[in-house]
């Protein structure tokens, strides 16, 4: 059984993996968002980063595409064994994917005062709309997913003007 310091250093890891996707999809444009999904032995058996603007498809956030590629890997729509890491808190459409995918436990880098909908303007895994009760810890690298969105988003209001 894993200590909570040795926890916190696998939270860590994969979360920089997330950042590393995230800063690809900034670097094409698109809000730098990453996600990873790891399984109950601790592999990354998917990964995505924000596509919409690439793809022109509304449905291509980070955590969707990584869901999508995990269910395709294991072969069933059911990953309750799973963990999703993704550097900002889901969207109302991502956390029903979430919900609905049965991940078994989520964690997110920053929260998302406009959008998110695991904590901070929803809370839809808790609603009496789910069917999935889903583990949630957010905070882990907090300040460096913050500072990637802010300067992304800086960069973009500098560029417009």
């Amino acid at each position: 059984m894993l200590n909570q310091y040795s926890e916190y250093l696998i939270h860590r890891k994969w979360m920089k993996e997330a950042l590393k996707l995230s800063q690809i999809a900034g670097d094409a444009g698109e809000v730098p968002v990453g996600a990873v999904i790891i399984d109950s032995s601790k592999n990354m058996i998917a990964k995505g980063e924000n596509r919409k603007q690439r793809d022109n498809d509304p449905t291509a956030h980070a955590e969707i595409l990584a869901i999508r590629e995990a269910t395709r890997r294991l072969q069933t729509w059911r990953l309750h064994e799973c963990t999703l890491y993704v550097t900002l808190e889901p969207c109302p459409m991502c956390a029903g994917a979430i919900v609905q995918a049965r991940i078994g436990l989520l964690i997110y880098g920053v929260d998302d005062p406009k959008t998110g909908a695991i904590r901070t303007v929803a809370n839809i895994p808790d609603s009496a709309a789910s069917n999935h009760r889903l583990g949630v810890i957010g905070g882990i690298l907090e300040s460096e997913c913050r500072t990637e969105l802010q300067i992304w988003f800086a960069n973009r209001r500098h560029s417009k003007t």
